[in-house]
Formats: structure tokens, C-alpha cells, sequence
């Protein structure tokens, strides 16, 4: 079941843009978490825009029982700051088989300088590099992002698979389809405004899928 964890939150002909900016008529998108076809929990993402400033704070919350048994907790948050389009600062804490790790990164020239609370020194990553908290999408041929749960860069590629029909909001939309291959490949569907509409993996036999509510 750990296994889940680095794809939740690693885990375009058109490209889903880095967007640093308040989704179109949203302030919040929220999507239930599917293990086969039972829900096990929810991924919400908010903005608030003051401003020049895009503040998006993240918060995923799975829990897996049997009876009164927890099996399976995962917990993450994450707040970012962008600014003219760059992302700034970034905090994260994830709790992991009863360890909580955060992780801080703050813009310094080209780089961010990162902190890792699991270790004793601090990390230099690309500024450039996108984080893996999906909302702002990524660019056909992205070949590495910026883990938010490890606070280091994962290689990746990404590719445009087209458009097509699927389930978000309660009800039938069209939504163009990037795959991201890594570790894991995680598949993600970015709707007519580019705001993020659904994701889709597998790991050791189970489906895990994201289904967006509507705003």
C-alpha cells in the first residue's frame, strides 16, 4: 500500500501551461480518491489569489479500514506561493507510516534551496523545475519535476495522448489526456479552461482514480 504514495503526489499537440494563476471560476478544485470503486479518501486543492500572489494550498487525506483496524493512513499538506508566474516558496508535510516529513523550499536566484526535516543538510534543486502537485499541469517533453513529498527532483516524461470524454463535475466533459511516466505512470486530463479534471494510475493490481466535484 506505500507504494501509492510517490504517485498521489508526483503522481502536452496542446500543452497543459504552467498557470500559475486562478483557475476559471474556481477557487477550489476537490476530487474523491477511488481504490477500485471504493472511495478511500479526497485530494482538495485551493487558491486564493491577493494580488500579484497565487496562494494554492493542498490537502490529501486516505485512510484504508477493516473494521476498526486502520490499515492505511496517508496524510498530506502543501502550500505554495507563486508570483509573476514563478513559484516562490513551497511547504510541504506528508505523514508516511507514521512519520511526518516536511519539507521546505524557498526561491534563491535559479535555485530553491531545500530542507528536508528527515536529514541534517540543506539541498540546491532547479527553480525551473515544476512541482508535482499537478493543478498547474506540465510541458510535452517535461523530463524532470520537483517532488514535493522528498523535496527532490524525479525524472519524468511527459506526452500528449488527445482529447476525450469523461466523468468530472457530475457530469460529461471534454478533457485532454498527458501521461507521466517515471517511478509510476500517472495519467492526468486537464479540462477546456486547463484546470486539472482527473487522474488515473495502477500499482500492484489496484486502480487508484481521482473524480473532480463540481465547484
Amino acid at each position: 500500500m506505500n507504494r501509492f504514495l510517490p504517485a498521489l503526489v508526483l503522481g502536452f499537440a496542446v500543452a497543459a501551461p504552467v498557470q500559475a494563476d486562478l483557475p476559471v471560476d474556481r477557487d477550489e478544485i476537490f476530487f474523491d480518491v477511488y481504490r477500485g470503486d471504493s472511495r478511500f479518501g479526497e485530494h482538495r486543492v485551493r487558491f486564493d489569489q491577493q494580488g500579484e500572489d497565487l496562494r494554492v494550498e493542498v490537502d490529501i487525506n486516505l485512510r484504508v479500514n477493516f473494521g476498526p483496524i486502520n490499515f492505511f493512513r496517508y496524510e498530506h499538506e502543501a502550500e505554495e506561493l507563486w508570483r509573476d508566474g514563478e513559484l516562490v516558496s513551497l511547504q510541504t508535510e506528508t505523514l508516511e507510516a507514521g512519520d511526518r516529513v516536511r519539507i521546505s523550499a524557498e526561491r534563491q536566484g535559479s535555485d530553491f534551496r531545500v530542507l528536508n526535516s528527515a536529514l541534517d543538510r540543506a539541498a540546491a534543486l532547479p527553480a525551473s523545475l515544476p512541482p508535482s502537485s499537478h493543478w498547474q499541469g506540465y510541458e510535452v517533453g517535461e523530463e524532470s519535476i520537483f517532488n514535493t513529498v522528498t523535496g527532490e527532483a524525479m525524472p519524468v516524461t511527459v506526452t500528449y495522448l488527445g482529447r476525450e470524454t469523461i466523468e468530472a463535475d457530475g457530469r460529461t466533459i471534454e478533457a485532454d489526456r498527458y501521461r507521466m511516466s517515471g517511478t509510476l505512470t500517472v495519467d492526468l486530463w486537464y479540462d477546456a479552461d486547463g484546470v486539472w479534471a482527473k487522474c488515473y494510475f495502477e500499482i500492484d493490481g489496484e486502480r487508484i482514480s481521482y473524480v473532480r466535484r463540481a465547484a
